[in-house]
């Protein structure tokens, strides 16, 4: 009876390794895509003035966009500029005294919309990551979103709810927020921003997974083309232990979606 029950112990222990083995091999096989799901029309290296072509270039930026002036109010006035333009190209007086500075602070407006074109991860999380051995799901839900879709230039808005399950290192709540307020303020469609947000809390705290649920209302939808107003666009994305465990996956889905 003792060889039968050490048997039976060894072969548990050797199932606990290969399902151990088996779940960092799909942690590490996430940790190789991370490429794959950046925003596209990133630099896969970042430009400097020996890129050629790129010889007298006084200033580079190496996220969204390849170039960028050395602070965004210089782009106002160039801005307003285009802004006045289109207000002529409506049929309307850009110098009566309604309009007369609207070209600036539609300009200023949308510098605030995209703002997030000049924050980067490593700035934003400002070192609050904490080692702690917690290793039960982590959920912030319900975090105010606002964004800008990228094909007809009005707003998208809704709620943003991220989970992880810890692998040794927390994230500082407030981050999370932070994190959505990155993507989000930058021109953007739903399905992207979604990844984005997950992507990037891998890459803050590598847990051992990360799910994030976006509900949002588009505008496009609401004031032009099908005028649905009660409309609503569910986006998820599920890395790591929540694509391959149905059951962590559902308590994420529970927390995340009860109301």
């Amino acid at each position: 009876m003792a060889t039968t029950n050490g048997s039976s112990c060894n072969n548990s222990e050797n199932q606990s390794t290969k399902k151990n083995k088996s779940f960092h091999a799909v942690i590490q096989r996430t940790w190789d895509h991370l490429d794959d799901v950046e925003a596209p029309g990133t630099p896969k290296t970042p430009r400097t003035s020996t890129t050629p072509g790129h010889e007298n270039c006084t200033f580079h930026h190496d996220l969204e966009l390849d170039h960028k002036p050395p602070t965004r109010e210089a782009m106002l006035p160039e801005m307003s500029r285009s802004y006045r333009l289109l207000l002529g190209s409506l049929g309307e007086n850009p110098d009566r005294q309604g309009l007369l500075k609207t070209p600036e602070r539609a300009a200023k407006a949308m510098l605030f919309f995209t703002k997030g074109y000049d924050q980067n991860l490593e700035e934003v999380l400002n070192d609050a990551i904490f080692d702690e051995d917690h290793d039960e799901m982590v959920v912030v839900k319900d975090i105010e979103m606002f964004s800008m879709c990228e094909h007809h230039l009005v707003p998208f808005y809704g709620k943003v709810s991220i989970g992880y399950l810890p692998s040794g290192k927390v994230l500082g709540l407030s981050k999370l927020a932070r994190i959505v307020e990155i993507y989000s303020r930058r021109l953007q469609v739903q399905e992207r921003l979604t990844k984005q947000i997950a992507v990037a809390v891998l890459k803050a705290v590598q847990p051992n997974g990360v799910a994030v649920i976006i509900e949002g209302t588009h505008m496009c939808m609401v004031m032009r083309g099908v005028q649905k107003i009660n409309s609503k666009t569910v986006t998820s994305t599920m890395l790591g232990v929540f694509r391959d465990d149905q059951r962590t996956r559902e308590e994420f889905l529970k927390l995340a979606l009860d109301r």
